[in-house]
C-alpha cells in the first residue's frame, strides 16, 4: 500500500498521481502536494539547491511516516517520492499523495505527510545565493504545523 521512492532522477507527478488510483474503482479522493524548488528563500535569491540524505536510513524514515499516517486514516494507498541531489527553481523536490474512499481522510493523511516530512525526515539542504552556499535551517513553523498532530 505505501510507497516510498528517494530519487536523482525529476519526479512524473502525473504519473505519480494515476499509479494511485488507476485500476481502483473503490477510490473516490485522491490528494496530492508537490513541492517545488523556490528561487527565494528568507528573502535572499536561491539558484540551486543539493538535497542530502542517508541512504537506508532516510527510506525507513519514510516508511515510518507513510505507517503513521495509514493507522491514523482510512487509506486505499499512498506514495512519496523525495528528490535529492542538484535541484534548481520550479522542479518539483517532494510528491506526497493519498487515495482513500473519502475526501476528509485523503486531506488530513496528506497535510500530516507533508508535516512530518518537513520536520522528521533526514534530509539536509543546501543553497546556492549569489554570497554563496549555506545550509538550510530548520523553520519554527514546520514544528509548530507537525506539532498539532501530536496524540
Amino acid at each position: 500500500m505505501n510507497q516510498i521512492q528517494v530519487q536523482h532522477e525529476p519526479i512524473q507527478v502525473a504519473a505519480e498521481q494515476e499509479a494511485l488510483w488507476r485500476g481502483k474503482p473503490q477510490v473516490g479522493a485522491l490528494v496530492t502536494f508537490v513541492g517545488l524548488m523556490r528561487d527565494i528563500n528568507a528573502d535572499r535569491e536561491v539558484s540551486a539547491m543539493t538535497l542530502e540524505h542517508y541512504p537506508g536510513m532516510t527510506e525507513k524514515a519514510l516508511e515510518a511516516i507513510a505507517a503513521e499516517a495509514a493507522e491514523r486514516w482510512d487509506l486505499l494507498g499512498l506514495r512519496i517520492v523525495h528528490r535529492v541531489g542538484l535541484l534548481t527553481p520550479q522542479e518539483p523536490i517532494v510528491f506526497v499523495g493519498v487515495v482513500s474512499q473519502h475526501r476528509t481522510d485523503a486531506f488530513r493523511a496528506c497535510e500530516f505527510l507533508i508535516d512530518y516530512l518537513k520536520t522528521k525526515a533526514p534530509f539536509w539542504k543546501k543553497e546556492t545565493t549569489p554570497e554563496g552556499e549555506r545550509w538550510v535551517e530548520a523553520r519554527a513553523t514546520d514544528e509548530t504545523a507537525a506539532g498539532r498532530w501530536s496524540p
